[in-house]
């Protein structure tokens, strides 16, 4: 039981948290939990009750919770250099270090780094480097962004803009006129159940070259995709997706964003999605597991294509106007290198992929046959279920139900396993740390049944 005391009450009177239901919250009609301590895959709130995260935080605790090795990285960062700024030329033997090993890893088209603090404002700076690069080049007009529906990029002006999901619009004058967006590659969702695989590819694909035609590939700058689509529903794409988006986008001289926040580093049993799907693209972003979030760090990894260009705006207009006080800071950077460090010490990639795998089996095998279970996806570190009211004819049900996040309650009251419910569907998601054993995966997968048995019968 959640104590209801002056802690609780501080939180109702003074703090506003994220994606909340503001007034429900302020009147104490939704729980204050306070997280005290977590280790490897579990966390435990302040009244001693002890959780299995099978969501990693959100989808970003990769390496596990706990890990003294980072820990101390931070600590002695710390105490040798807390803080300095990374402006002309400066930088720290922890940025710098944390700037090989990243490249090192990346795919080889990759040539430079550049650091902030979240995904969202590292698609921020990828975009303003994109129309800094067109304008370089003479090509003032070729600056809006096409990205998908059901995609996630961030909340800013215009990540949330790029983010395809209504709520992230709702009320807040968004999207800006800059972004468009195409069809994503939900085949569950396609609207002709008649179509196979194959047939969904082309259609996304010729959707995208239509959307080009009509808006003139002259203004079009970049294409912004995960290459699993997470917050959207946790939807991996169908087999030669990226091979046939790819196609049109070069065909258009349309630069290609991989937005891997999610991604990368491992999730998917990959370093890269981009490895994982044969995408070569011309900025990845990467953001969570660069430091399993144990401090705030992201990046926008820049390709040699656009470094070049990116110079020569330098040799034609003097430095570039674009940076932030935290870029590159020494505690994150710290981080990303104790991280990155286990990530290979551990060989917890392997183990995201064969346990991912495990997972998801076991998932599809205890679920997919359910009546109300349309569809049980995944890969590598990722899982998902879809609710339906009805299998036949793919009928769902009705938002107004909330069976997703009924499932996800009753899944964390029951058993005391944390998933997500997932916007804009029932549907439940998986992001595990990619510590999870064998055992803590059963013990998700049982749990879940329960849950559904008891929500769904």
């Amino acid at each position: 039981m959640l104590r209801n005391d002056e802690l609780a009450q501080w939180d109702r009177d003074n703090f506003f948290h994220p994606s909340t239901h503001l007034a429900q919250h302020a009147r104490g009609e939704t729980l204050t939990r306070v997280i005290k301590t977590a280790s490897g895959s579990f966390i435990e709130d302040r009244d001693g009750r002890k959780m299995l995260d099978a969501f990693a935080g959100l989808y970003c605790v990769n390496v596990g919770y706990g890990r003294q090795e980072i820990a101390e990285a931070i600590a002695e960062q710390v105490r040798e250099l807390a803080y300095y700024h990374s402006y002309v030329g400066h930088g720290t033997e922890a940025s710098i270090t944390l700037s090989k090993i990243i490249l090192d890893r990346a795919p080889s088209n990759m040539s430079k780094v550049y650091f902030g603090l979240s995904g969202s404002d590292a698609n921020e700076t990828n975009v303003k480097l994109i129309w800094y690069y067109n304008n370089i080049l003479g090509r003032p007009e070729k600056k809006r962004i096409i990205s998908r529906w059901r995609g996630y990029h961030g909340s800013g002006l215009v990540t949330g803009s790029l983010t395809g999901l209504d709520l992230f619009h709702k009320k807040f004058d968004l999207p800006v006129e800059q972004v468009i967006h195409t069809e994503a590659p939900y085949y569950f969702r396609r609207d002709d159940l008649n179509q196979s695989e194959d047939q969904f590819v082309a259609h996304c694909a010729a959707e995208l070259e239509a959307l080009i035609e009509r808006e003139g590939a002259d203004t079009i700058a970049a294409f912004i995709g995960e290459p699993v689509l997470g917050t959207g529903g946790i939807v991996p794409p169908p087999a030669g997706y990226w091979a046939a988006i790819q196609a049109v986008l070069k065909k258009h001289d349309i630069l290609l964003i991989a937005d891997e926040v999610v991604t990368g580093f491992g999730r998917l049993g990959s370093m890269f999605g981009c490895d994982h799907y044969g995408m070569e693209a011309d900025i990845i972003t990467i953001a969570k597991g660069l430091t399993s979030a144990y401090a705030p760090l992201s990046g926008s990894i820049i390709s040699d294509r656009v470094w070049k260009v990116l110079e020569q705006g330098t040799d034609e207009y003097g430095p570039i106007g674009h940076g932030w006080t935290y870029s590159a800071h020494p505690i994150g950077a710290a981080a990303g290198v104790a991280n990155l460090k286990l990530l290979d010490e551990l060989n917890l990639i392997q183990n995201a992929s064969s346990v991912g795998a495990y997972l998801n089996t076991s998932m599809k095998e205890a679920l997919g046959n359910h009546p109300n279970v349309g569809e049980v996806r995944g890969e590598g570190m990722l899982c998902a279920v879809e609710f339906v009211k009805e299998r036949v004819g793919r009928k769902f049900f009705d938002a107004s139900d909330k069976v997703g996040p009924r499932i996800s309650a009753t899944l964390l009251s029951q058993d005391s396993v944390i998933a997500r419910a997932m916007p804009q569907g029932d549907i439940l998601g998986f992001a595990p740390p990619f510590c999870l054993t064998r055992e803590e995966a059963d013990t998700v997968v049982g749990a879940t049944v329960r849950a559904v048995e008891t929500v769904l019968g």
